[in-house]
């Protein structure tokens, strides 16, 4: 018997495919060969689709940026602070998900229209609020940094919860000499806090971004 047709490959099957892969293994197990060998196709085959591994990335990162909640631009009765955290917290959440992405979401000289729609979105949220040029700016500049090094610090630091930082640190406490914890009191405190009730990535998070939303609103007219 013939064997069945392979489905007519596409541009957008080989960016999930691609995106799929680098969740699991990093932007370092991201080959054009290994891409094609797991769409069984040879590697030239994508190059109808995709002109480099560059172009393949800008596509990436605008699948990321497509599950990225924007905020509402004028929508009556909406105010800008729980729109802007709600795209903030959409935005770390996506990073989650996919932390290859971290440093990537603002480098990209080549923005797709997910990337264009998503930056259009929150600046437009605030002008229509009535910020000026300037501090929009300024707005959108701080709160992406807050996001970006947060998702940064996420992705970097050796636990994931709660607990396995309470454990980590329960564990270092018992071995700190005590010349260590006399010149570093404040350190020590912070270990013995860390044991006691760990390190919650989402409190964090939640508590730094409303200090950041404060600012902001001292910027509002």
């Amino acid at each position: 018997m013939p064997e069945p047709a392979r489905p007519r490959l596409t541009r957008d099957a080989v960016l999930a495919r691609a995106l799929e892969r680098a969740d699991a293994g990093g932007l370092d197990a991201l080959t054009m060969r290994a891409l094609a060998a797991e769409l069984g196709v040879v590697p030239m085959a994508l190059y109808k689709h995709v002109a480099n591994k560059e172009e393949l990335i800008d596509g990436m990162v605008d699948l990321v940026w497509a599950e990225v909640e924007p905020p509402a631009i004028g929508a009556p009765g909406v105010p800008w602070r729980p729109a802007l955290r709600a795209r903030a917290v959409s935005l770390r959440n996506a990073l989650r998900r996919h932390p290859w992405a971290v440093g990537l979401m603002e480098s990209r000289m080549r923005p797709g229209p997910a990337n264009l729609a998503a930056h259009n979105a929150m600046m437009g949220c605030l002008r229509e609020a009535g910020f000026s040029f300037r501090a929009t700016v300024h707005a959108t500049s701080v709160l992406d940094a807050y996001v970006y090094g947060f998702a940064l610090q996420e992705k970097t630091l050796p636990f994931d919860t709660p607990e396995e930082s309470g454990r980590a640190a329960a564990e270092k406490e018992q071995s700190v000499p005590p010349e260590l914890a006399l010149a570093f009191p404040y350190l020590l405190e912070v270990v013995a806090e860390l044991a006691r009730a760990g390190y919650d990535y989402d409190e964090e998070f939640a508590t730094g971004l409303d200090l950041v939303l404060d600012s902001v609103e001292r910027l509002e007219p």
